[in-house]
C-alpha cells in the first residue's frame, strides 16, 4: 500500500483500528463489515483539511451541501443489508457522495453500481475510487430516485439521503428476496428495512438518523 493510502499520524492504520474498536462498543457486530470498513482509507475521501479527523464516528462536509456518512452508520446499514445472508449480491448505492461507502461494499461485493444526481461529486467519487486497489464499482451520473431500471433487479439498495416515502421505483428494482435500507422522513428521520418476498414488501423500521434530504433532477 502506498503512503498515501497506509496514511500517517491520525490517519494512520493504528487510528482506523481504533475506529473499528468505537463500532464494536456501538454494537456493530458483523465481523465481515468491520472487516470491510478496516480495509478502506476514510482519510483519502475527505477533504485534506479534514483528514485528522477521517476516523472519528461523524459526518464530515463535502461541500455540495452533502457530507460523508458517519462510520456507524455505514456500518449499521451495511450490517442490516448482510445480516443472515452469505452476501450482499448485486447491490446499487443511491448518493455516492465522495465515493466512501461504495469503496466499503466493493469491499464485500463484485457488483457494486452507484449513481449520484451531482456530476462534480461523482467526478470526486471516480478519482477516489480509483486510488483504491481492486475496487470496482460502476458510477452514474443520475437522478438516485430512479434507480437504475437498465440494470434491475438488485439483491440489495443502499440509500445515503431521506426519502419523504420509500421510492416506488427503488422497491420495484428489488429482487425477490432482496433488502432496501434507506432513512425515511423529513425533520424526524428513521432507518428502514425494506425485504421482498412472495407476499411483496415487509417493512422494518430501525433506529432512529439523520441525513441530508433526498433530492430529484441532477446538478
Amino acid at each position: 500500500m502506498n503512503s498515501a493510502l497506509a496514511g500517517i499520524g491520525m490517519t494512520s492504520q493504528r487510528t482506523r483500528a481504533r475506529m473499528i474498536d468505537r463500532l464494536r462498543a456501538k454494537g456493530i457486530v458483523n465481523e465481515t463489515v468491520l472487516a470491510a470498513m478496516a480495509a478502506v482509507p476514510r482519510h483519502i475521501f475527505v477533504e485534506e483539511a479534514l483528514s485528522s479527523r477521517a476516523y472519528e464516528d461523524t459526518a464530515l462536509p463535502l461541500g455540495f451541501s452533502q457530507t460523508i456518512s458517519q462510520p456507524y452508520i455505514v456500518a449499521r446499514m451495511i450490517e442490516v443489508l448482510l445480516s443472515g445472508r452469505e452476501g450482499l449480491g448485486k447491490t446499487l448505492e443511491v448518493g455516492t457522495g465522495c465515493g466512501y461507502q461504495a469503496a466499503v461494499l466493493g469491499q464485500l461485493s463484485r457488483e457494486v453500481y452507484s449513481v449520484e444526481r451531482i456530476q462534480p461529486l461523482l467526478g470526486l467519487a471516480r478519482k477516489n475510487l480509483a486510488l483504491i486497489p481492486g475496487i470496482q464499482v460502476r458510477l452514474k451520473h443520475t437522478d438516485g430516485r430512479m434507480g437504475l431500471p437498465e440494470l434491475a433487479p438488485f439483491d440489495s439498495i443502499i440509500v445515503a439521503a431521506a426519502a419523504g416515502r420509500v421510492p416506488p421505483e427503488l422497491l420495484q428494482q428489488l429482487a425477490m428476496g432482496g433488502r432496501l435500507v434507506l432513512p425515511v422522513g423529513g425533520n424526524e428521520q428513521y432507518l428502514s428495512l425494506i425485504e421482498r418476498n412472495s407476499q411483496g414488501f415487509t417493512e422494518s423500521r430501525l433506529e432512529a438518523v439523520r441525513f441530508v434530504p433526498l433530492l430529484p433532477g441532477v446538478e
